[in-house]
């Protein structure tokens, strides 16, 4: 009995560092600021994207790449901290943003066919002033 549960521990473990392991890094501009976001472009970097983080710098964000403009979606499942999502066409302008609630699997869509999107701490977007149309550069292709 010990063991197994010694060995439930270990498990459970390893699955929370796996799950905090950060993505390499690029550097975004919107206007005159700058993100390191990490960059999340596999199925399985995407699905995992910011889960069980218990916190994020100040100007960092998690890009998310998607294979084709498409209207996607975002939820918060095993994410605890509040994060706001820009979604983002190709040409790197914003569609809209939306604030969403930790540990919540509500929906959080784009308006439009959206090739990324971009999650930053929550109220990032509004304390930069940063709207529905303003412009990203250094997405990734």
């Amino acid at each position: 009995m010990t063991k197994n549960l010694l060995l439930l521990t270990l498990l459970f473990n390893l699955t929370q560092a796996s799950a905090q392991q950060r993505l390499p890094a690029t550097t975004l501009n919107i206007g005159i600021h700058l993100i390191q976001a990490e960059v999340a472009i596999r199925d399985d970097e995407r699905a995992q994207g910011l889960m069980f983080r218990k916190n994020m710098g100040i100007n960092e964000g998690m890009v998310f790449r998607f294979g084709s403009p498409n209207k996607v979606c975002m939820w918060m499942k095993n994410t605890l901290i509040p994060l706001t999502v820009a979604f983002i066409d190709e040409e790197g302008s914003i569609i809209n943003i939306e604030d969403m609630q930790p540990e919540t699997l509500e929906a959080h869509c784009s308006e439009k066919p959206a090739r990324y999107a971009l999650e930053m701490n929550r109220g990032w977007f509004k304390n930069k002033h940063i709207k529905p149309l303003s412009k990203v550069t250094g997405l990734p292709k």
